[in-house]
């Protein structure tokens, strides 16, 4: 297995990257931000292996947004891919944006007639492939009571409130997955999971939720429980999310199954109520509010000092998000650590195969930033390398230190 990793100009070994990380954890305030390819080990796909299935299966539709330009010639073609495994997909959101407007601006001029049925078809065929992409485990939507097994997720939520100290904040695992691993893992592993909504039977999204924490109350003065709540942005939106009128409501996975099964299987489109997808032509009246709301909590975490962001399965190919890591940078606080396998190491010619962004957070050479890379970047490698929740808290192993160190002096007391 390849393992890569850098902070700034200085190479770390995997022994030094662990330490690293048990000190970042102790840091005041911890967070993730996990992007699609966090969820392959769940099953689901990474942009591009979805974009290459959409390609090669709806070869025809594909074959229509280029003639029409909404995509290049080149995506359209999987052998291009193949050719050049470097070669990026185009960016679906703002495919689905421009998709979304074309029909919108049809609509308005009356032009109602087989190029709004192609363009239409086309957005649904794409959104298809993208919730398919996101259901990961049928058997975990159908069964309520199916066991639902995702293993790297509840270690990597449970390690992440293991290090957290008497008074520290819980930590924020930001995604930008439509998925419910985080929830579905959360839930088998007892940890409550703060998603901005709330309610029992009507759940609504109330941001300020955000603001309150959970605490043992039989808990007191120094007490080493940390805490067992964390908090989860869905910065592009869930499978489990619609709105109602005014509101915005998260339904239970089983609730939505019967609709996402039809959906998936080509027998129905989606309800306009069924709040999946980020989408420009629709954002103010749909999950605008939400979605604005959230990016703002992801601002304000990366603003916090004493802070840590650990980045995984993400490609940096969302501009929004790299404009605030970009910024957050600025804070001199703040460390980051970036799960990225396709980082080989600083030559230029391995930087040339990155995105730009990636590339320019290498050529930064701060110790703020740290990059991992090769075949132990992956989601469930990386868990691996994050530190065990602690028994000892530091005043406590300096007392142990003590009392050994007394021990030694006094040439027979033993602390048992």
């Amino acid at each position: 297995m390849t393992f890569c990793c850098f902070r700034g100009d200085t190479q770390l070994s995997e022994e030094d990257l662990q330490v690293h990380l048990a000190s970042a954890f102790r840091l005041e305030n911890i967070g993730a931000l996990i992007g699609a390819g966090g969820s392959v080990c769940a099953g689901g796909k990474t942009i591009k292996q979805l974009w290459l299935e959409f390609i090669e299966e709806e070869a025809e539709t594909a074959g229509m947004l280029a003639i029409y330009s909404f995509i290049e010639k080149e995506e359209a073609d999987p052998q291009t891919f193949h050719d050049d495994p470097t070669r990026q997909p185009p960016n679906i959101e703002e495919l689905l944006d421009a998709l979304e407007i074309a029909l919108i601006e049809a609509k308005r001029v009356g032009q109602q007639g087989d190029l709004y049925d192609l363009l239409n078809n086309a957005s649904n065929c794409l959104l298809r492939y993208i919730t398919k992409a996101a259901i990961l485990n049928e058997e975990c939507w159908s069964n309520i009571q199916s066991p639902k097994h995702f293993p790297s997720h509840a270690e990597f939520i449970q390690k992440l409130i293991g290090a957290r100290q008497p008074g520290q904040p819980s930590p924020w695992v930001f995604t930008t997955n439509y998925d419910l691993a985080f929830e579905w893992a959360a839930e088998e592993s007892g940890v409550i999971l703060n998603t901005g909504f709330s309610g029992i039977h009507s759940r609504k999204f109330s941001p300020q939720i955000f603001d309150l924490g959970v605490h043992n109350a039989k808990a007191s003065g120094e007490a080493r429980f940390g805490c067992n709540d964390v908090y989860l942005g869905k910065l592009h939106g869930s499978l489990t999310w619609k709105r109602h009128g005014s509101e915005f409501i998260e339904h239970a996975s089983s609730s939505v199954w019967s609709e996402l099964k039809g959906f998936i299987d080509g027998e129905q489109n989606l309800s306009n109520e069924l709040m999946v997808y980020p989408r420009a032509a629709k954002y103010r009246q749909t999950n605008g509010y939400i979605s604005g709301e959230l990016f703002r909590r992801l601002s304000d975490f990366l603003a916090k000092p004493q802070g840590c962001l650990i980045v995984s399965g993400f490609s940096f190919g969302d501009g929004h998000i790299n404009r605030l890591i970009r910024s957050a940078l600025t804070n001199p606080t703040l460390q980051l650590i970036a799960f990225v396998p396709e980082f080989t190491s600083l030559g230029e010619d391995s930087l040339n195969q990155l995105k730009p962004e990636l590339k320019s957070l290498a050529q930064v050479r701060s110790p703020r930033v740290t990059l991992v890379g090769g075949d132990q970047a992956y989601f469930q490698n990386l868990v691996s390398y994050l530190p065990s929740p602690a028994l000892f808290d530091s005043k406590e192993q300096e007392l142990r230190d003590r009392i050994k160190s007394m021990s030694e002096d006094n040439g027979g007391y033993h602390e048992d």
